[in-house]
């Protein structure tokens, strides 16, 4: 067996797709993942390729890809490890490239963090072994959409709902309700707006699935973000409603919305990810309105030093 490495490079967006799509089948059934989405994160703006990725071959097959970003503050790299069963040795080594590459960003004085399928293609004993550990659970949950089930729901007293894509503004303030309304979540990163886009793939979003709401007294109060770029299933990337008008129903309003729309629009599911620790009750929200488990992450961690 012959055992190669090299960077990755934007033309190797279709095989990578294809790698991440035999892991998807082996860890949640069904392959999920979107040839734009590798195609952004290969071109993302705070990633070198020749320095910043890998892809692991045996025998001219590619058996497994990694990549490295650090566009959430000083001290923190967040990695991508994707890898077949049974090429522990391919695995082991592109560990060793990311562990490297992230203690020279971070100086060795910082952490680095890795999402995997709870039930991963890697062999966590790989992770354990090096010092890494698990410090948090987040849950993909899914919903089927209707437009028979999933009407247009009735909105609490006095709200109005305005989309974002007819204001330069709103995008903006959708951006600040964001920022505002998961500042005191796990991990959260604030992002100026430029910065923010660029993290969140701007180019992609469509503005009139982004929607701001408003009540009387307190203004713009919640901010509904969800994207239709995906191929599987519609998606919920961000719903927040401020603190001082938790408990009204907003979240759920929304949430409903969600749901009619991309019932109307043609979609047969729409799904979203939650952290299970989540202290605002959102995973209680999202069950309370049909939504299940689809899969679960764990989110590991190595604390970097330097290697004498």
């Amino acid at each position: 067996m012959t055992l190669t490495v090299r960077p990755a490079g934007p033309g190797d967006a279709s095989d990578i797709c294809a790698l991440l799509n035999a892991v998807d089948v082996i860890e949640i059934g069904r392959p999920e993942t979107d040839l734009g989405t590798v195609e952004s994160d290969l071109n993302a703006p705070d990633v070198d390729l020749a320095t910043d990725s890998w892809l692991a071959f045996e025998d001219g097959r590619l058996v497994a890809y990694a990549l490295v970003w650090a566009d959430s503050g000083p001290g923190r790299v967040d990695a991508d490890h994707y890898v077949l069963p049974g090429h522990s040795e391919a695995a082991l080594l592109l560990l060793e490239r990311m562990e490297a590459r992230a203690r020279e960003l971070t100086g060795g004085q910082g952490v680095l963090r890795l999402q995997l399928n709870v039930k991963p293609t890697l062999d966590l004993s790989l992770l354990s072994e090096r010092g890494y550990r698990t410090i948090r659970r987040y849950q993909v949950m899914t919903r089927s959409l209707s437009p028979a089930a999933d009407p247009a729901p009735t909105r609490p007293a006095g709200l109005t709902l305005r989309h974002c894509a007819d204001d330069e503004a709103d995008r903006h303030r959708a951006h600040a309700l964001i920022e505002r309304t998961f500042a005191a979540h796990f991990g959260h990163v604030d992002r100026p707006y430029e910065t923010w886009l660029d993290h969140i793939d701007g180019r992609k979003i469509d503005w009139s699935l982004v929607w701001i709401a408003s009540l009387p007294g307190h203004g713009d109060a919640a901010v509904l973000l969800t994207r239709d770029d995906r191929t599987s299933m519609a998606w919920v990337s961000h719903i927040g409603v401020t603190e001082e008008v938790r408990g009204r129903g907003v979240g759920g309003f929304l949430l409903r919305h969600c749901f009619a729309v991309y019932a109307e629009r043609g979609r047969d599911s729409v799904g979203l990810g939650v952290d299970t620790h989540n202290e605002t009750g959102a995973l209680a929200l999202y069950e309370a309105h049909g939504m299940g488990v689809h899969y679960a992450v764990d989110s590991w961690e190595l604390s970097l030093h330097p290697q004498g």
